[in-house]
């Protein structure tokens, strides 16, 4: 699939997260996360299997996480992919 417009998903809430994807030529992910030191690796595994899941192979995507469990990051992602890929 590709990202065809600039969307976001999720809200800056405690235990949420915030995913922006836009389009570009190369894929870059860059994730701020409160937790980063102790959960960073298992985010950016979440983040890496959704995106192959979607055979998402160029765009930006920035995570702003505020400590979200793995089934909102995995939702959150889904849905801003969905919005970003359909015309």
């Amino acid at each position: 699939m590709k990202i065809i417009k600039k969307v976001q998903a999720g809200t800056m809430q405690s235990s949420d997260l915030m995913v922006f994807l836009e389009p570009a030529d190369t894929l870059t992910v860059t994730i701020e996360s409160t937790v980063l030191k102790q959960f960073g690796a298992l985010i950016r595994a979440k983040v890496d299997e959704v995106l192959a899941r979607h055979a998402i192979e160029a765009g930006v995507v920035r995570i702003t996480d505020r400590g979200a469990l793995d089934y909102a990051i995995e939702a959150r992602l889904e849905t801003a992919i969905s919005r970003a890929t359909e015309a």
